[in-house]
C-alpha cells in the first residue's frame, strides 16, 4: 500500500521559513517523480514544484527564488524548503508521486498523494 505522508507544516510570520517533508512507502521512491501543490481556501489545487527522478527540477512562478524543492532517496523522503514566506502562501499544501515518464507540473502526472499539511503565514 502507497503512503505518502506530509509534516511541518504551521503558523508562522511574514517572512519566516518552513520546511516541509514527505515520506513515502509502499513505492519505489526513487522511480518516481516527486511534486508539490497547494490549494488556498475557495481556489483550485495548484502547482508548486516538482523533481524529477532524474533531478531536474521545476517551479512555479509565485515560488521560484524562495522555495527549494529536493528529495533524498536513501530516506525514501521529499522535502520543500520555504523561505521568505508571504501571507498568500498560505494553503493545505499536498505531495505526490508522478507517474513515470509523466509531466511533473500538472495534478495529471502523479497518481499518489499525500492528506496534506496546512502552512498559514499571517502578515
Amino acid at each position: 500500500q502507497v503512503q505518502l505522508v506530509e509534516s511541518g507544516g504551521g503558523l508562522v510570520q511574514a517572512g519566516g521559513s518552513l520546511r516541509l517533508s514527505c515520506a513515502a512507502s509502499g513505492l519505489t521512491f526513487s522511480s518516481y517523480g516527486t511534486g508539490w501543490f497547494r490549494q488556498a481556501a475557495g481556489k483550485e489545487r495548484e502547482f508548486v514544484a516538482a523533481v524529477s527522478r532524474f533531478g531536474n527540477v521545476y517551479y512555479a512562478d509565485s515560488v521560484k527564488g524562495r522555495f527549494t524543492i529536493s528529495r533524498d532517496n536513501a530516506k525514501n523522503t521529499a522535502y520543500l524548503q520555504m523561505n521568505s514566506l508571504k501571507p498568500e502562501d498560505t494553503a493545505v499544501y499536498y505531495c505526490a508521486a508522478g507517474r513515470p515518464l509523466a509531466t511533473l507540473t500538472t495534478a495529471a502526472g502523479y497518481n499518489y498523494w499525500g492528506q496534506g499539511t496546512q502552512v498559514t503565514v499571517s502578515s
